[in-house]
């Protein structure tokens, strides 16, 4: 399966901004999708996870309340809106695809990994 990640851009803080992660090549409604960001000179870092069917949701304790994930299995889709953002919020967002139907939180967990899209937050 191939991803994709939309939506970044430049926006002030307090603002608000939309990610979409949207699958090809296969569904991925059977996997658990997570979003990683990675700020420059810093390491990877979990975001936010949702499980297969969006039951369950898993979100890093620095985006609590402030981000949100759910996803459309019928578009094979799944979004991240991002509000109240802040400068440390700046970084590529990456969606992945786990192996599991969960919402992990560890990148050894996800097998598909998309191409990033930079979000950046100005104070």
């Amino acid at each position: 399966v191939q991803l994709q990640a939309f939506g970044g851009g430049l926006v002030q803080a307090g603002g608000s901004l939309r990610l979409s992660c949207e699958a090809s090549g296969r569904t991925f409604s059977n996997n658990g999708v997570g979003w990683f960001r990675q700020a420059p000179g810093k390491e990877r870092e979990f975001v936010a996870a949702i499980s297969w069917n969006g039951g369950s949701t898993n979100y890093a304790d620095s985006v609590k309340g402030r981000f949100t994930i759910s996803r459309d299995n019928a578009k094979n889709t799944v979004d991240l809106q991002m509000n109240s953002l802040k400068p440390e919020d700046t970084a590529n967002y990456y969606c992945a695809a786990s192996f599991r139907a969960t919402a992990g939180r560890s990148p050894s967990l996800y097998k598909y990994w998309g191409q990033g899209t930079l979000v950046t937050v100005s104070s």
